[in-house]
């Protein structure tokens, strides 16, 4: 085998301004830093060889420093070509943890770093994965079927990878366990709906400077990254409208005020900023943005690129002019504008730095109780897709809530008696909605 590289990100002199970044996220981050204090000492995940693929930033930085504080071997690649926050990079890099993620890879050099962390350094492969969008457990499975045996699991982090392994499943692809962290309640709800109440606008407004308050605003889908995004705006003083293919979701739209319409009738309305939250293909057509109004901001903060038909934007403009990294503006046959954020990639990382530590340690937390459940109880999980358990994801959110200075009511042992629930838990039945 030839010799590896050690790491390849953008700027080894970025990593003092990375770390400085690292300290104050890891105060923002209490669950992370809770795990580190309860296990640093037993090292529970010594022996495991981790490799993740999720957007490497400042946040992640902290999420794999607990890894390794933990016992683990980690390798890292980004799961997307514009996450990487390169100061982020840089500072892993210089503690010695392979990194392979720079902001601006191409499709192939994605691919290339993947590649990167199957492997260690000792020539041993991978025996964990930690993934966001299914990309690493993809390869893996179907390049590298003979390292399967030896992996413990895989721990999937967003909606996206979900979807990819409830498919591997049905079609007997899936060949290891598999816990989906997305379906936490600490993270679909937080993660999902918080974050991106933060971390859209934030995207939008860093990338074009526009003022939102008026606007006429479409959010193509209203799960949960839909109702945050949706909030988000409103927040901001534009009027939102919703479109959705659930009637649940639909229901919940207009009962929160939203105008529930299709993405024709939003354009008719008036709309001039367009966002897919959907997760799904084809949302924002060549056909729709030839309606829009001259200089229509379109984003995407779904986790691929498949959303806006950004192949038939380049094939089909008079010009295509870039304003910034990450924004572009097109002129279209008809003469009208149209202004694409992230070249229709995730447009709070790849306009902004994604969402805030706090509610990334939620998500994080998670992971890592995930990691620590396939390494530590080995034949416990079947090869399915699993969930944590709820005790588990009441001690996430449970490990959050000194920062936010909240108190707990304790339940008096005559209501733990009455209400047939344990004074410390879990409070709710697993199918519970929150």
């Amino acid at each position: 085998m030839a010799q590896k590289l050690p790491y390849k990100i953008a700027n080894i002199g970025l990593a003092d301004f990375g770390r400085k970044e690292i300290v104050m996220a890891e105060r923002e981050m209490p669950g992370l830093m809770a795990l580190r204090e309860k296990y640093s000492s037993a090292k529970p995940l010594r022996g495991a060889r981790i490799a993740g693929c999720l957007h490497m930033t400042i946040q992640t930085a902290v999420l794999i420093e607990t890894l390794v504080e933990l016992g683990a071997e980690v390798q890292w690649s980004s799961c997307n070509i514009f996450s990487t926050q390169d100061h982020a990079a840089a500072a892993i890099a210089k503690t010695g943890v392979p990194v392979y993620a720079w902001k601006g890879e191409t499709d192939e050099e994605y691919i290339w770093c993947i590649k990167q962390t199957i492997f260690f350094p000792d020539g041993k492969p991978l025996n964990l994965i930690l993934d966001d969008g299914g990309d690493l457990t993809n390869y893996v499975h179907d390049h590298h079927p003979e390292l399967l045996a030896g992996i413990k699991g895989l721990s999937e982090e967003t909606t996206t990878g979900v979807h990819n392994l409830y498919k591997m499943k049905r079609e007997g692809k899936l060949k290891i366990p598999a816990i989906n962290v997305n379906d936490s309640v600490t993270k679909s709800k937080f993660d999902n709906l918080y974050g991106c109440r933060e971390s859209l606008t934030d995207g939008i407004k860093r990338a074009t400077d526009i003022m939102l308050a008026g606007k006429v605003c479409c959010v193509a889908g209203y799960g949960d990254v839909g109702k945050g995004s949706a909030q988000s705006l409103r927040a901001f003083g534009s009027r939102v409208i919703v479109t959705e293919i659930d009637p649940i979701n639909a229901l919940q739209a207009a009962m929160e005020g939203y105008q529930v319409t299709t993405v024709e009738e939003a354009i008719k309305e008036g709309a001039s900023v367009f966002v897919t939250t959907t997760g799904c293909r084809d949302i924002l057509t060549g056909e729709h943005m030839q309606q829009m109004p001259d200089d229509a901001i379109i984003c995407n903060i779904g986790h691929f690129d498949i959303e806006i038909d950004v192949k038939w934007l380049e094939q089909n403009c008079k010009e295509k002019v870039n304003i910034k990294p990450q924004v572009d503006r097109y002129t279209l046959q008809n003469g009208k504008h149209i202004i694409l954020l992230a070249e229709g990639r995730l447009v709070n990382l790849g306009c902004a730095m994604g969402h805030p530590s706090f509610v990334m340690s939620n998500s994080f937390t998670n992971q890592v109780m995930a990691q620590l459940e396939l390494w530590t109880k080995p034949g416990q999980y079947s090869v399915d897709v699993h969930f944590l358990p709820k005790r588990l994801d009441e001690e996430v959110a449970r490990l959050h809530l000194a920062h936010l200075g909240v108190k707990l009511t304790v339940l008096t042992p005559a209501q733990s008696a009455y209400l047939d629930i344990p004074q410390e838990g879990p409070y709710k039945v697993d199918h519970y909605r929150y």
